[in-house]
């Protein structure tokens, strides 16, 4: 379990697929401290298990390896070598949630069609898939490639989020361009009250 809150924007170093799986190695700082094999990271939002660390000082190079469902139902398919991804280590019991409850579970893709500065802060509005609309409510919550934001507005096909400054600074989106892919978590409790009504209307 995440919180939405990310912790720094690593850099990817190698992407190698192999027949089993595609390796994929992100140099890291801040989220490698204490990292062992067998840990979990989310990457843009997706959790991930590492299965190699190799240190390098302060920094870190971890490997993950990705399945194809993975790789096909997330934006990881376009990184290349030296671009930014969002970096966040698990919920510890004791921790803060700051952001929401995240899982680390893409539920789909959805694409920037307006990136701009408006004053100190940032518009992104984003078209996503019906099946992550379906969630998004105004001033609810929704992970957008691993960062918790609040939704500002929403349209039949998209919605719009605000990003102040700090955020800009922290993470991937301040690569990201109109037309770029970015991964999408709709919020979970909105998932569970939908099951629970709609159990409840069969009954």
């Amino acid at each position: 379990m995440f919180t939405g809150i990310v912790e720094e924007a690593g850099r990817v170093e190698r992407i190698q697929p192999t027949p089993k799986s595609i390796q994929l190695t992100v140099r890291m700082c801040a989220c490698a401290r204490g990292l062992k094999v067998g840990d979990s990271v989310a990457v843009n939002g997706c959790c991930l298990t590492a299965v190699r660390v190799v240190r390098r000082g302060p920094q870190a190079a971890v490997q993950f390896d990705l399945l194809q469902e993975t790789w096909k139902r997330t934006n990881l398919q376009f990184a290349a070598p030296g671009a930014l991804v969002n970096l966040e280590r698990p919920l510890r019991a004791d921790g803060e949630l700051g952001g929401h409850f995240v899982t680390g579970h893409i539920d789909g893709m959805g694409r920037i069609t307006r990136w701009e500065r408006a004053g100190q802060d940032h518009v992104l509005d984003v078209a996503a898939p019906a099946a992550v609309m379906r969630y998004v409510v105004f001033k609810g919550s929704i992970a957008v490639d691993g960062i918790s934001l609040t939704v500002a507005g929403v349209t039949k096909k998209g919605f719009r989020l605000w990003i102040i400054p700090h955020t800009f600074e922290i993470t991937a989106l301040r690569e990201r361009r109109v037309g770029d892919a970015v991964n999408l978590e709709a919020d979970l409790i909105g998932k569970y009250v939908e099951k629970f009504f709609n159990a409840r209307a069969a009954a």
